[in-house]
C-alpha cells in the first residue's frame, strides 16, 4: 500500500462517521433518481468510505461526488467527504483539484476535527509538485506558506507539529537552491553576483546544512575581489559557529587574536 493509500486509511478510521455501525458494503453502486433518497445516500457513502480503504480511487471519487451533491448543509459528512475526495485525486495524480478539495475541508468547515489534517495535506500536494530545487519555486512557496499557515491555525496540534518538519524540510531546499544558483554565477565570475546568493542562504537560512559551505564559499568570494575586511568578518563568523568547516576548508587566514 502507498503511502498516500496508508495515510487515507488511518484518517478514515479516525473519522467516525455515519455506517460505523456497519460493514462496508461491496455490492455495485445502486441506481439512484435524479436525487436520493436517504438510505441511497448512506449506501454511496459506505461504499466510498470502503473504495478509499482499499485505494480504489477513481470509484471513491464517483461516489463522493454524487454524496456531496446530495448531503444536506451542516451534515459533518461533508467536510471528511472533501478530504477523501482531495485523497482520492492526490493519488490519481491530480494535484491541483486534491488541493482543492483539501481546502474546502479546512476552509469551508474549520472546526472540523480533519481540517488541520486537511491543510496539511494541501502543503503536502504543493511540496510534492517541488521535487526539484532547481525547478520554479513557486510550489514550494506555496507550500511553506501552508504549512506555515497551518502552524498558525491550529498550534499545538499533530498536524502542525508534523507541519513543522516540513517546514524544515523545504527551507533546507530552498537554501540549497539558493547555493546553487551562487555557484553559478561563481563559476561565471560574477563574484558580487555569487556574493549577494550567498549571503542570502546565511541570513534566510542559517540553521540549512549548506549553510558552512555557503559561509566557505563566501569567504572565497571575497578574496578574489580583494575584500580584506569581509574576508576578516566572514572568518570570525566561522571560527565562532562553525569551526569545524574553518578547519577543514583551509580558507580562512590564521587568527591573528589567537582565539581558537
Amino acid at each position: 500500500m502507498t503511502r498516500r493509500a496508508l495515510f487515507a486509511v488511518l484518517l478514515l478510521g479516525a473519522a467516525a462517521c455515519g455506517g460505523r455501525g456497519g460493514r462496508a458494503s461491496t455490492a455495485p453502486t445502486p441506481e439512484v433518481q435524479e436525487t436520493a433518497t436517504t438510505a441511497q445516500v448512506d449506501t454511496l457513502w459506505r461504499q466510498a468510505q470502503h473504495q478509499v480503504r482499499r485505494g480504489k480511487w477513481a470509484d471513491a471519487q464517483k461516489n463522493l461526488d454524487r454524496v456531496l451533491l446530495e448531503l444536506q448543509p451542516g451534515d459533518p459528512r461533508i467536510a471528511q467527504a472533501h478530504f477523501f475526495l482531495g485523497e482520492s485525486y492526490y493519488a490519481m495524480g491530480s494535484h491541483l483539484e486534491a488541493a482543492r478539495e483539501f481546502r474546502k475541508t479546512s476552509d469551508d468547515t474549520p472546526n472540523d476535527p480533519l481540517a488541520a489534517d486537511a491543510l496539511l495535506r494541501v502543503g503536502d500536494v504543493y511540496a510534492d509538485l517541488w521535487r526539484r530545487p532547481e525547478l520554479d519555486p513557486s510550489y514550494g512557496q506555496t507550500a511553506l506558506a501552508t504549512y506555515q499557515e497551518l502552524v498558525n491555525r491550529y498550534p499545538g496540534t499533530s498536524a502542525a507539529t508534523r507541519a513543522q518538519g516540513r517546514i524544515a524540510d523545504l527551507q533546507e531546499r530552498f537554501a540549497y537552491k539558493e547555493y546553487r544558483a551562487a555557484l553559478y554565477y561563481f563559476k561565471l565570475k560574477a563574484y558580487d553576483s555569487a556574493i549577494l546568493y550567498l549571503k542570502d542562504v546565511v541570513a534566510t537560512y542559517p540553521r540549512a546544512a549548506i549553510a558552512p559551505e555557503a559561509l566557505v564559499k563566501l569567504v572565497q568570494a571575497y578574496q578574489k575581489l580583494g575584500y580584506k575586511e569581509d574576508v576578516q568578518e566572514t572568518c570570525g563568523y566561522i571560527r565562532r559557529f562553525h569551526p569545524d568547516a574553518a578547519k577543514s576548508h583551509g580558507v580562512c587566514p590564521p587568527d591573528s587574536t589567537g582565539a581558537s
